[in-house]
């Protein structure tokens, strides 16, 4: 494999669209077999894909998938929406294997993020004069077997 410098990252910039989900996953798969990574695309897929929907589903706008590895051996997953609050499920007060009430299909896909990714997190982007540049969730997961809930990381 050729060496990249400075170290290789894509972001793909998705419309509001019910295939965008589907799009950006194999374009993640596409960017992990040419880099060799393909071990982590069961985890990296299921994590973006409820990131991704969740933007989808829950934002009016355009929304983004950026890739990249990290220097510590993982890789970077996130998503960008406009959306300026970050759901309650990527909170410090979020319970490992929390799952909503009821039969709801819904309300399950950061249960799932947090289960399997190695870390996660939020960040507001600002914008001038305070006005708001969205948020970016993120996760990160490594090499290490088979995607497996990673219990007690983050």
């Amino acid at each position: 494999m050729s060496t990249v410098s400075p170290p290789w990252s894509y972001t793909l910039h998705l419309s509001r669209d019910p295939r965008s989900p589907g799009i950006a996953r194999s374009t993640l798969r596409s960017v992990l077999t040419a880099y060799e990574l393909g071990e982590l695309a069961p985890t990296a897929e299921l994590l973006a894909s409820e990131l991704l929907t969740n933007a989808h589903l829950h934002t009016g706008g355009p929304y983004a998938l950026h890739i990249r590895p990290t220097g510590s051996g993982q890789l970077r997953v996130g998503v960008w929406d406009k959306g300026s609050t970050i759901p309650s499920g990527l909170s410090a007060g979020f319970a490992y294997g929390a799952m909503p009430h009821g039969a709801s299909e819904g309300g399950r896909g950061l249960a799932l993020v947090r289960a399997y990714a190695d870390s996660w997190g939020a960040s507001l982007l600002g914008g001038p004069e305070g006005a708001s540049g969205g948020k970016v969730l993120w996760t990160e997961c490594g090499r290490g077997g088979p995607m497996q809930p990673s219990e007690g990381r983050s």
